[in-house]
């Protein structure tokens, strides 16, 4: 089983000229929550006022959405239900793997521990885990990323690669997205990068696309 540095998977699944877009979209999203929270009287109760939360996470997915369906962001994505069908979740899906979005308070921390992420989790284990054990682990699904963000004003926003183990926090968490330029834009050939480990990638990339195929997945 082929394993790669999270870090270089996260820089080649959703390469930095993205991420500017990214934290735009956040931030607009957090000022569109806000603003309607404060322009609709249904919302001024005592009742409402423990769930901006949920209109921020709304204005976040349609946000990303835009970005997707424009072309902005070069990937796909889908809805998904919860392992209890009592909603959906968006997953976008860069060319290899699968990014879900979550609102916390503490970067450092996972998301709470239910039930789709653990599944999802748990799909990194055979390409992030110890080398020793590579030959013994077997995909079991798409290698699971996750944006952060949060919480009740927009401080923080990171792309990461969960660690299989919940109380381990992340494999890899990228520095705080809302530091960066806004636009990032990408002039001439892009810097050579040294350090990935480029046959690696492609046997995973291999790896995956026959997961896919053996799964009814493409």
């Amino acid at each position: 089983m082929t394993q790669v540095n999270p870090r270089q998977f996260i820089d080649d699944q959703i390469p930095l000229e993205y991420r500017g877009r990214i934290a735009t979209t956040l931030q607009t999203a957090y000022q569109t929550a806000r603003r309607v929270w404060e322009e609709e009287s249904w919302l001024q109760t005592p009742s409402a006022e423990y769930q901006h939360g949920r209109l921020v996470a709304l204005a976040v997915d349609f946000g990303l959405v835009r970005l997707i369906e424009t072309g902005v962001l070069p990937f796909d994505y889908s809805w998904e239900f919860f392992a209890k069908p009592t909603g959906k979740y968006l997953a976008i899906r860069p060319s290899h793997s699968v990014l879900t979005v979550s609102q916390i308070a503490d970067p450092v921390q996972q998301p709470r521990n239910v039930i789709f992420r653990e599944n999802r989790r748990l799909n990194n284990q055979p390409f992030f885990d110890l080398a020793e054990f590579a030959d013994e682990i077997t995909i079991s699904g798409e290698p699971h990323l996750i944006l952060t963000h949060g919480y009740q004003n927009l401080n923080f926003a990171h792309l990461s690669v969960p660690d299989p183990v919940h109380a381990n926090g992340y494999s890899y968490r990228t520095d705080n997205l809302m530091n960066l330029p806004r636009e990032i834009e990408m002039s001439g050939p892009a810097p050579e990068n040294t350090d990935t480990d480029f046959e690696n990638h492609g046997l995973l990339k291999e790896d995956i696309a026959r997961w896919r195929r053996d799964h009814g997945s493409e």
